[in-house]
């Protein structure tokens, strides 16, 4: 293993953490303070939006002043927002505006959270920055697979240390702690991996630009196949957030599962996602390349949301379902590595920003409108679901190619300038 890539690791693995420790315990922690359901919705929301600003103005920062030092200032900001979270524990229950004291604070520390969890954009940077062309695509499909294992342990620690005597506190004292090791790390053992020399010029960034997604494109001016993938990754992150905000209620219908069954095939799920991402991907980017294999995920999204709509027989449905999550698995890492291995190193961060950013915004806007649909049609709305990734997969087939052929012209005629110029 390279020792380098650890401290990515691990920030990969808490980031989904800070958002999947909470799953067990944050509808009970709103429940606990009399408000209603929709201010569970507003705390997710709260967090991906945020994650939404600050994924591409940590990854543009990160790309004038280094990774390094970005990655150690918001690592320190979600420690800072976890300990904001259990400070609002021990504060009265005062009402504000129709709203528990409590609440507003907790609510505060999840933007925190959300604006500091945006260095994964910075982290995939890193990432990028250490790997050779040839090991992006299994590279990422490993922080793939650490992502799926933070949704399979995140959960069960939340639950389980919630459980405990202490409660909530016992929770976010495990986040606190989880969050300092991974602090300590960039700390003393993560290397800069990006030199002065390949830094772009310093300007200022503002935090609000981060709402403009398509004036940033314009501003980083990514090849062809870059747009051409943030577009792809627009309709399928869509489907992803319909999905997430969808999946349990469909289950919780066609199965009549209760909370304990829910979290067995949650969790069943989850190591097969994780699975798939660290060494299913990495076989079919070995044997297709990226391309490819991003066309096989997106053809079998498309075929295991419609499939998993078909029977009511739990182990029919599991084998529908394996094919829903090999889809997913295989797309994951193929969008990052295909985006990695274009992106110029100058605006490396930027343009993973970007593509974060998307993901945010998607997971910011679209789950309270995918629960009100599902609400009024039923299973109906996975064959909507089925059509976005289905866009993606024909924009993929029409234009993919042709911009990948350009990109890898465009860099053959770059390299024999260089040469030519040494």
């Amino acid at each position: 293993m390279n020792k380098r890539l650890i401290p990515a690791y691990l920030l990969t693995f808490v980031n989904v953490l800070g958002f999947s420790i909470l799953m067990p315990v944050l509808p009970f922690v709103v429940e606990s303070y009399g408000a209603p359901k929709w201010v569970y919705g507003l705390l997710l929301t709260l967090y991906s939006g945020s994650q939404f600003l600050g994924a591409p103005f940590l990854g543009a920062l990160s790309d004038q002043r280094g990774r390094r030092p970005i990655l150690a200032i918001s690592q320190a900001g979600t420690l800072f927002s976890w300990f904001v979270f259990l400070f609002a524990l021990f504060i009265p229950d005062i009402s504000i505006f129709g709203m528990a004291l409590p609440l507003l604070i907790i609510g505060l520390s999840r933007i925190l959270d959300g604006v500091t969890g945006g260095n994964a954009s910075v982290a995939n940077a890193y990432v990028a920055d250490i790997t050779t062309p040839s090991e992006k695509s299994y590279i990422f499909g490993y922080l793939g697979g650490i992502a799926g294992i933070g949704m399979i342990i995140g959960p069960g620690l939340g639950g389980l240390t919630a459980s405990t005597s202490y409660g909530y506190k016992g929770t976010l004292v495990t986040a606190i702690v989880i969050s300092t090791i991974t602090l300590l790390t960039i700390v003393y053992w993560l290397k800069e991996s990006h030199p002065i020399e390949k830094r772009a010029a310093k300007k200022k960034n503002s935090l609000l630009n981060s709402f403009f997604v398509l004036r940033r494109i314009k501003e980083v001016n990514p090849k062809p196949i870059i747009k051409t993938l943030f577009i792809i990754k627009f309709f399928y992150s869509t489907m992803i957030a319909f999905y997430m905000s969808t999946i349990a209620l469909f289950l919780i219908d066609l199965f009549s599962f209760k909370e304990k069954e829910l979290g067995f095939f949650m969790l069943f799920v989850g190591v097969f996602l994780s699975f798939n991402q660290a060494f299913m991907s990495k076989f079919f980017i070995n044997k297709f390349g990226e391309y490819r294999t991003l066309l096989i995920g997106l053809s079998l999204s498309v075929l295991g949301l419609v499939s998993i709509t078909l029977t009511d027989n739990l182990w029919y449905y599991l084998a529908f379902y394996y094919i829903l999550n090999l889809g997913l698995s295989l797309c994951f890492p193929t969008f990052n590595a295909l985006i990695a291995q274009n992106a110029h190193p100058e605006r490396q961060g930027a343009v993973m920003g970007i593509s974060e950013s998307i993901n945010s915004l998607a997971l910011a806007l679209f789950p309270v409108l995918g629960a009100t649909i599902y609400g009024l049609i039923g299973y109906n709305m996975y064959y909507f679901m089925a059509l976005l990734p289905l866009v993606g997969l024909i924009i993929a087939i029409v234009r993919g190619k042709s911009d990948l052929a350009r990109a890898s012209e465009a860099e053959a005629v770059e390299l024999s300038v260089n040469s030519v110029e040494k």
